[in-house]
């Protein structure tokens, strides 16, 4: 078993094909094929299940990559250390978000002090950003709650009341604020299963006795917006969520519970990670 053979499993497995393999290493697919073959045929092992346009883990090949992900984040720990003193903090660090807008600006600051990082922001519901830092596919999540696994390390950034949100020509636009009695009688618009405020406020509502029915289920914040400016319901957003919009009108819910956290997450195994940590400084700073 060489490095290069795992070096190269290693790869194919984290960015799910040789072919995006080989242009993240800038090899060729031939040389990776062959590093992943020689290694299974070493170990009289199948890896990989081969198909004519992708391929896919085999339980084998899962067990590995837990493995290997181990493995390499060692060795980069080991260079890191080696390294610290002289270099610039470089290379790649992968933001998944709950909503941009909670860390754009941390983005900016981080990128001017270590402009050498690329960065990459992709968006999910809360639990869609746990699954991804606990699979290392991000190395920093961004979730609105300060709640995590007990194999998280979370940074708290603040908290932000939920609000309901109601089309600016309906009679509610009126109201100072609304009960959750109130809200339950009227149509509602909920995002889906896994959204932190959907599970903040049907909790809220429980302890009140309150239950609350969506009349429709809609996928991120955008769509829950369009709907309600539509008119078709009541809908509800964080408060650091809110941008100006004419077509809707922002109301207070008159409910205790209803603040939720604003939070970075990362693997407790991973904080030291050269990039990882940079990050969490730049975040400590300017909280």
């Amino acid at each position: 078993m060489r490095h290069s053979q795992l070096h190269a499993f290693h790869h194919v497995a984290l960015h799910g094909g040789f072919s995006r393999a080989s242009e993240v290493l800038r090899v060729a697919q031939p040389s990776l094929s062959d590093h992943v073959r020689k290694l299974e045929q070493a170990h009289d092992v199948l890896l990989f299940h081969r198909g004519a346009r992708q391929v896919r883990l085999t339980d084998e090949g899962e067990a590995l990559f837990r493995l290997t992900r181990d493995y390499f984040e060692a060795e980069e720990k080991i260079a890191d250390h080696l390294t610290y003193a002289r270099a610039e903090v470089a290379g790649s660090l992968r933001i998944l978000t709950d909503s941009a807008l909670h860390v754009t600006g941390l983005v900016a600051a981080f990128r001017k002090a270590h402009p050498k990082v690329s960065v990459t922001l992709r968006t999910g519901n809360a639990a869609e950003v746990l699954a991804g830092v606990q699979r290392y596919e991000a190395e920093v999540g961004v979730v609105g709650s300060d709640h995590a696994p007990p194999d998280m390390d979370v940074v708290t950034l603040g908290a932000s009341p939920i609000r309901a949100i109601v089309a600016a020509r309906s009679p509610e636009a009126r109201a100072v604020s609304l009960t959750l009695g109130e809200i339950a009688a009227h149509p509602l618009v909920f995002r889906e299963q896994g959204s932190r405020p959907r599970a903040v406020l049907e909790a809220a509502a429980k302890v009140e006795g309150v239950r609350l029915r969506p009349k429709i289920e809609a996928e991120g914040r955008e769509a829950v917006r369009e709907l309600v400016a539509a008119g078709a319901g009541i809908g509800f957003i964080a408060e650091a969520e809110l941008r100006a919009d004419p077509r809707i009108a922002v109301v207070p819910i008159a409910a205790p519970g209803l603040d939720m956290s604003e939070a970075l997450i990362v693997a407790s195994a991973r904080r030291e990670v050269r990039v990882i940590r940079a990050f969490l400084g730049v975040a400590e700073t300017a909280r």
